[in-house]
């Protein structure tokens, strides 16, 4: 009898509708995984810390200005 129970449709779709699932979440899982480890790149050129180190000057003009762009005025 026990036989039969594991033969019928209703166990052999729910066994189906399990694995997929299963697949389904494993997929998710890796995709959203993050690597452990650190990248063993080349180290960065003292030339490339120079220049992320000095800020650049941003100009804002008048079409850049939130404050024209409203009509505001500053006193």
């Amino acid at each position: 009898m026990l036989i039969e129970v594991i033969k019928s449709w209703q166990v052999l779709v729910m066994t189906g509708a399990l694995v997929l699932y299963m697949f389904l979440v494993n997929y998710v899982a890796r995709t959203y995984h993050q690597p452990r480890y650190v990248s063993k790149s080349k180290p960065r050129t003292s030339k490339a810390k120079a220049a992320k180190a000095q800020p650049k000057e941003v100009e804002i003009t008048e079409d850049d200005d939130p404050n024209a762009a409203l009509g505001l005025e500053e006193k």
